[in-house]
Parts: C-alpha cells; sequence; structure tokens
C-alpha cells in the first residue's frame, strides 16, 4: 500500500515494527485511539495491578492492519 490520508508505514522508525506478523505495517495509528474503550475490535488483554485493571495491547495488531482504517475511524465517530 502506498503512503496517504489512511496509511503510513515508517521502517526508518527504532520501533519499527513494534508487532510481529504483518507484511504491510500501518503506523498511522501508532498510538491506538481505541485504546480507551474496554470494548474495542482487537484482541486486548487486561492485567491487575494496583490502580485497577489495565489493558495490554502488546498482541494486537488490529489498529496496524491497513484494512482496519475506515473500521476504526467508524468507531471513532461513534464516540
Amino acid at each position: 500500500m502506498k503512503n496517504s490520508y489512511c496509511f503510513f508505514e515508517n521502517r526508518d522508525c527504532k520501533y519499527f515494527p513494534c508487532h510481529k506478523g504483518l507484511k504491510e505495517f500501518n503506523c498511522l495509528f501508532c498510538y491506538c485511539p481505541l485504546y480507551q474503550y474496554e470494548k474495542c475490535p482487537g484482541n486486548p488483554q487486561y492485567m491487575e495491578n494496583e490502580h485497577g485493571k489495565l489493558k495490554v495491547c502488546t498482541d494486537c495488531t488490529f489498529p496496524h492492519q491497513p484494512d482496519h482504517y475506515d473500521a476504526i475511524v467508524k468507531l471513532l465517530m461513534k464516540h
């Protein structure tokens, strides 16, 4: 996919790739805009710490898959 308004891949980032297993990696949502939602379409894990429940997205690639741009924007528009 070519860099555009809905896709950006930054191979020069020192953390690239931050998740394994994707051929095309969308860095546009480097910080997941769905992190604040308990029910998101990704596959987060939850762990308890002294402050309560913590969302852990280490194994989630949902926001980095190029074809998920529209789904993410649609979810953000609902909230």
